[in-house]
């Protein structure tokens, strides 16, 4: 009788691994989201040059926890995503491998995740380094909208 009890709490403990499983994949694949340009870093900027658009940049490191739950809960969101790809080229770099390591140090990384929105030469506007909720990364884009607009 234990073993069979044992059973059943293993078969629902691995039916709900599943679920859980199936839906951070949801996360992963939503087109609602924050989409990242693919290119690297100068043809970021010269995309941001040519649209007439700050960029936002995300440089993470691939062991950051915090920068794990951005990429999971924040950036799939559609209020963030329609925002920051109406009004910016996105783009996230690990700090710690190829460009990122380059623009990482130019921006004095000093804590993952760096949060920026840098004008199409690669100057800071705005910087935060660490977790933001959706609502909280929009008024950071705002932020870095009304910086632009001063120059």
């Amino acid at each position: 009788m234990k073993l069979k009890a044992i059973m059943i709490i293993a078969i629902i403990t691995l039916s709900n691994w599943g679920l859980v499983m199936a839906q951070d994949e949801s996360h992963k694949t939503s087109d609602e989201g924050i989409q990242f340009f693919e290119g690297n870093w100068d043809e970021a900027l010269a995309m941001a040059k040519k649209e007439n658009k700050a960029i936002f940049l995300d440089v993470y490191a691939s062991w950051c926890g915090p920068c794990k739950v951005l990429k999971k809960k924040t950036f799939p969101d559609a209020e963030a995503g329609k925002y920051f790809n109406e009004n910016f080229i996105n783009v996230t770099l690990d700090g710690e491998k190829g460009d990122g390591i380059k623009v990482a140090k130019e921006l004095n990384v000093r804590a993952y995740p760096s949060l920026f929105i840098v004008n199409s030469f690669g100057d800071p506007l705005v910087y935060y380094p660490g977790y933001l909720k959706p609502e909280e990364l929009i008024e950071l884009g705002k932020a870095g909208i009304e910086q632009l607009n001063k120059y």
